[in-house]
């Protein structure tokens, strides 16, 4: 930015500059280069001033250039410019008694992992759990049966093992799903919008797409984005559709090396790009998973960005992201249309939430 440009862009500057920019005063002759500006320990003349005020009308515009983005055009919501729930609205009586007729052998898929203390987990998030007895440690006798028994204290991070993403996990720009201002919904000692524990029951029908057997490898290699037209080929290949109110999960191979090589797990994945899940919102999904950490490939597809795909399906389209999903069972058995059954415990104003959906088929 030249110091023209500087001066264009603050009137504080223009005013200065109208009456001394050539030297003189508007209403006289004595040359302001040569008046000092006196302070308690400083004297400076009108040309080192005017120079001050350039250089900080310079940085004024480039911090301009860097704050939030005043573009709206993610929300209101398409739900409503109060709503808090995202694409749960896409839920129905309907869509739970469709879903319950994929239902023919009666067999059951966890879809989550075991987490412990060792599970790969995004860093610094960890688990730990303490054990505790009543009274001495071995636990002090209770009542005239002398019942005996233990409780748990368990510290942890939500977004560790098979996790739900809600709505204030990720946002663009301080804001949330559906506009919602940082300063409005989030505090240390929880959310006041868009918390786990408002989300209801998810019963639904919920679809598989293998992409590791469409795209001939498993598991996939770290960064493979997949493309709308990947997606839509998956599917079609299989004969599934997918639809308004579906969760969708994606079986890559990537879980196989959870607990293997939890180094290679956690340096990157496969998974959707912005693309493909920009179609996905559109199309009015629940919720989108796959057996990967963080949904969505990793590097990015933009290596300036940070987890686009969450930004665009949390943040702009109220979609919730499913992580760490066992999905090994599911395509093992070809089950690409299943009742999928999501009940997330309700820890009030949390982000994330530890799960295991169940599919049955």
């Amino acid at each position: 930015m030249t110091c023209r440009d500087s001066l264009r862009a603050c009137p504080l500057a223009r005013k200065v500059a109208a009456g001394c920019i050539d030297g003189t005063h508007a209403q006289g002759t004595r040359r302001f280069n040569d008046i000092p500006f006196r302070g308690s320990h400083m004297r400076i003349s009108l040309r080192q001033f005017l120079g001050s005020l350039v250089l900080a009308t310079t940085s004024l515009v480039a911090f301009a250039a860097d704050a939030p983005s005043t573009d709206a055009s993610w929300y209101p919501s398409r739900y409503g410019a109060e709503d808090t729930l995202g694409a749960i609205n896409n839920l129905s009586p309907e869509k739970v008694l469709q879903a319950a007729r994929l239902v023919r052998t009666g067999k059951t898929y966890s879809l989550g992992v075991d987490t412990g203390p060792a599970s790969p987990a995004y860093p610094p998030r960890s688990y730990s759990i303490t054990v505790l007895q009543p009274g001495d440690g071995t636990g002090t006798l209770m009542g005239s049966n002398q019942a005996s028994g233990n409780d748990d204290l368990l510290h942890t991070w939500m977004g560790i093992g098979s996790q739900l993403d809600g709505l204030g996990h990720m946002g663009d720009r301080h804001r949330y799903y559906n506009g919602n201002r940082a300063q409005d919904c989030v505090t240390a000692k929880g959310l006041l919008k868009v918390g786990t524990h408002a989300i209801p029951p998810i019963v639904t029908r919920g679809v598989l797409i293998d992409m590791a057997k469409h795209l001939g490898q498993n598991p996939l290699p770290a960064g493979r984005a997949f493309s709308r037209a990947e997606v839509e080929a998956a599917a079609r290949a299989q004969g599934v559709s997918i639809g308004k109110g579906d969760v969708v999960l994606f079986h890559t191979g990537w879980q196989n090396l959870s607990g293997k090589d939890n180094v290679t797990f956690m340096s990157g994945e496969p998974g959707i790009g912005v693309e493909a899940a920009r179609w996905l919102a559109g199309l009015g999904v629940v919720a989108i998973g796959s057996d990967t950490w963080a949904r969505e490939a990793v590097p990015h597809e933009d290596p300036t960005q940070a987890f686009p795909v969450h930004v665009e399906l949390l943040a702009h389209n109220g979609v919730y992201i499913l992580e760490n999903m066992d999905t090994r069972a599911l395509a093992a058995d070809a089950a690409y249309e299943f009742l999928f059954v999501l009940g997330q415990p309700k820890f009030v104003g949390a982000v994330q939430a530890v799960i295991n959906p169940v599919a049955i088929r």
